[in-house]
């Protein structure tokens, strides 16, 4: 007997139901993660464990421990874990990124990370691996295909291991200055890991040429080998590689390295670059025209070579995509008569110190997104323009005009409309009469100050050396709360320093620079007592003076510049530059003028003194022994006074000293001996008539001579100063806050990525350094 029709449509019903569930079954079960695998698990467990977590370990103010959501119960979910990344079907771990993790500790070849076989993506960037050799056990991560190691503090040679991981897609060891690369190194790279996308190398010290075999890497978008032991390494040099026109390459960084010869036309052929730096090498010849062709240029740096010729600004303005230019320091001729259909791009960076440029370039007036503008060292004479005035009113933050014959300012402003400027550089111009008012912004200046500058609380440093200010020592400035640089040296200040008063105490000052002037009276004492930030003895570290800037491209990379106070200072009586000045560093310079008088104990309470120069002045009176408080002392000089009295015995305690200098004085007795005083030669000591003891071949033949006296009193200040900052603005016109930049390329946070500094970088290097003869 046959189903019934009702009968069978409920079976059919049934059965589409049932087929429903199980597909719905089916599709939610496979949407389910698996954990992560016990082994792995453990092995991540057992690398967190080596390491200990150190903030200073990741100079990324933002960076933080990872691991530290890392849990060791037995329901934690590692695929879950801060940093790893699992394969969704089967559970592995494929991806490690513990970039500025504040890890601290070694990386052994026997360490858990190594079993981790399934590895695909492996990041510690910016970490600190305690100088550890690359494990050759990197050879067992076969899958990987993104190795990066930058900033980690790894040392020794890079194992020929890595270049077999033929799945490599980017390399990145950059920023480990103490790793090297063998002879054939690139030429294995570029056989081996013919896959490579990226490959960055910067400031690895690198002992090969480059072959032009690593142009074949048909594949490569990313090229950084900048600053790669270049000053010392003579096998690294030759010439540019000549790139196919196929190329994908998009970002090119040799900046300082040992390239010479001309800069090819092929370059021409790499359409795609966004950004090229070739800073800083012995590059001769003239700019080629094919550079004209790189329509998706953004950032170009050419800067510190040897390119000469006549060089038509409209070679650049026809990249109209150009962000950021940087021509200084080479012996070319730039001229600026542009063409009426020229279309401009809009820069933000625009370095062209040293092009022997005789006017302000008439294309700036369109020019509104300008962030930094370097125009010294040219020979522009007359007035500052009134319509510079208009000229990137809410976005610039650093000019620099300095060596130039500036007079003045047309139509003078009474506040600069620059709302953001950080940098203002005027100083060894032709300047007359007064100068317009830096907005409260500012942070360094460089030219005659007026009073409003109390205005600028964000003020770090002043340097107002070598001009002809005649004028009292102006004890106003002190009221700055951020001031730590301030440089006065070599104009025409008169009268004594006078009292303190608890507004002006200068409470961050750390180098201030008063000599050659007419200063008299007695040494202020009262300021000895108040000024703090001189009283504090800090540890040494690798921190320096200097100021952040980020610059974002159009295709969206970081790029951040690094821009480091300098100064020229005298040390040991030749002159030194200091590109960067040291967070610590701590000096004082009071040297001709006509102080008179005795110097006073309580210079001792400056602890954290690592310069003193008191030298050519009248100073009368003795040594006082609180000097030898000064345990960071590096030099001292007291020559050309009137001091009088032995030279005291606890000066030898200072163990830092390596520039001693009491010559020309009235000074009596045995020179004292041991440590450091075994070093100093006669020069120290000559024309103190009754000084006698090595190194003077005067014998001591009174008897009271035969030991210098000692204080009865124990020393209760502890006195620390280096000297070298003798003639800090050497020349006419010191420019401080002069940049040194780094530049970093880098998608995401890039402080140390620098490409030109930052390379920053690929680091590059911003020098806005006048050249001086």
């Amino acid at each position: 007997m046959g189903l019934s029709f009702p009968l069978i449509i409920l079976i059919m019903r049934f059965l589409v139901s049932l087929m429903m569930f199980y597909l719905i079954l089916s599709v939610s079960s496979s949407g389910v993660q698996p954990m992560c695998h016990d082994d792995e698990r453990f092995a991540l467990l057992q690398f967190k464990e080596s390491y200990f977590i150190n903030q200073s370990a990741s100079r990324d103010p933002t960076a933080y421990p990872k691991v530290s959501s890392w849990k060791p119960d037995q329901i934690s979910d590692c695929c879950k874990w801060d940093g790893v990344e699992c394969n969704k079907d089967t559970g592995h771990v494929i991806g490690l990124d513990l970039s500025s993790s504040c890890l601290k500790g070694f990386l052994n070849s026997n360490s858990s990370l190594f079993r981790l076989a399934h590895l695909q993506n492996l990041n510690l960037d910016d970490n600190d691996f305690n100088s550890s050799p690359l494990p050759t056990s990197f050879r067992q991560l076969s899958r990987l295909t993104v190795l990066s190691l930058a900033a980690s503090i790894f040392s020794g040679q890079i194992p020929s291991e890595i270049f077999k991981l033929s799945k490599l897609v980017s390399l990145n060891l950059s920023y480990n200055p103490l790793l090297k690369l063998q002879e054939s190194g690139l030429t294995v790279i570029a056989q081996n890991l013919s896959n490579l996308e990226v490959l960055s190398l910067k400031q690895v010290d690198i002992s090969s040429n480059i072959p032009n075999i690593l142009a074949n890497l048909s594949s490569l978008t990313s090229l950084s080998l900048s600053e790669c032991d270049l000053h010392d390494n003579e096998n690294l040099k030759g010439c540019i590689p000549e790139f196919h026109r196929t190329s994908p390459l998009k970002l090119l960084g040799l900046g300082n390295t040992s390239f010479n010869g001309e800069i090819p036309s092929s370059l021409g052929n790499l359409t795609n670059l966004f950004f090229l730096d070739l800073q800083a090498n012995s590059l001769h010849g003239s700019i080629p025209q094919s550079i004209s062709r790189l329509e998706n240029l953004e950032t170009l740096h050419l800067n510190d070579n040897y390119l000469s010729g006549r060089v038509e600004l409209d070679l650049f303005l026809r990249l109209i995509k150009l962000v950021e230019l940087q021509l200084s320091r080479n012996n070319i001729t730039l001229l600026t008569n542009l063409s009426t259909n020229s279309t401009f791009p809009k820069f933000r960076m625009l370095l062209l110190a040293h092009c022997d440029l005789g006017e302000f370039p008439e294309f700036l007036r369109n020019q509104d997104q300008l962030e930094l503008l370097d125009l010294g060292g040219n020979k522009i004479h007359g007035q500052v323009p009134k319509w510079m005035g208009n000229v990137s009113i809410e976005t610039l933050w650093g000019l620099g005009l300095r060596y130039n014959f500036l007079t003045g300012f047309d139509q003078l402003p009474v506040v600069l409309p620059y709302v953001n400027l950080k940098a203002l550089k005027l100083d060894s111009n032709m300047l007359q009469g007064s100068l317009p008012i830096p907005p409260p912004s500012i942070a360094f200046y460089s030219g005659r100050v007026p009073r409003s500058l109390v205005d600028c609380t964000k003020l770090e440093a002043i340097n107002l050396g070598n001009n002809q200010i005649h004028d009292i020592f102006p004890s106003w400035l002190g009221i700055l709360p951020e001031l730590r640089i301030l440089i006065l040296r070599s104009n025409e200040l008169y009268g004594t320093l006078g009292s303190s008063d608890s507004n002006f105490d200068f409470s961050k000052l750390h180098i201030i620079d008063l000599s050659n002037n007419d200063l008299t009276g007695k040494l202020p004492f009262e300021h000895f007592q108040i000024w703090k930030a001189m009283q504090i003895v800090d540890a040494v570290s690798l921190k320096y003076m200097e100021e952040h800037q980020t610059l974002v491209t159009l295709a969206g990379v970081s790029i951040n510049h690094i821009y480091s106070y300098s100064m020229t200072i005298i040390n040991k009586g030749k002159k030194t530059v200091y590109q960067k000045i040291p967070d610590f560093f701590i000096a004082f310079d009071l040297s001709n003028n006509r102080f008179e008088g005795e110097i006073p104990d309580v210079v001792g309470n400056l602890k954290g003194l690592h310069l003193l120069n008191l030298s050519s002045n009248f100073l009368t009176g003795p040594i006082p022994y609180t000097l030898a408080n000064l345990t960071g002392l590096e030099a001292l000089d007291l020559s050309k006074n009137k001091l009088s009295g032995a030279i005291p015995l606890q000066l030898t305690e200072l163990t830092f000293f390596s520039y001693f200098n009491v010559s020309h004085n009235r000074l009596k007795g045995l020179i004292p001996h041991g440590k450091q005083f075994d070093t100093f030669d006669n020069s120290s000591f000559n024309e103190n008539p009754k000084l006698c003891g090595s190194p003077l071949s005067k014998k001591c033949e009174n008897p009271e001579y035969s030991l210098p006296p000692s204080s009865s009193h124990n020393s209760e200040f502890s006195f620390e100063f280096g000297w070298k900052v003798v003639e800090i603005g050497y020349g006419c016109g010191f420019l401080f806050g002069a940049v040194s930049g780094q530049v970093v390329i880098t998608k995401k946070y890039g402080w140390f990525m620098k490409t030109f500094a930052i390379g920053q970088s690929n680091r590059t290097r911003v020098n806005w350094r006048g050249r001086r003869n």
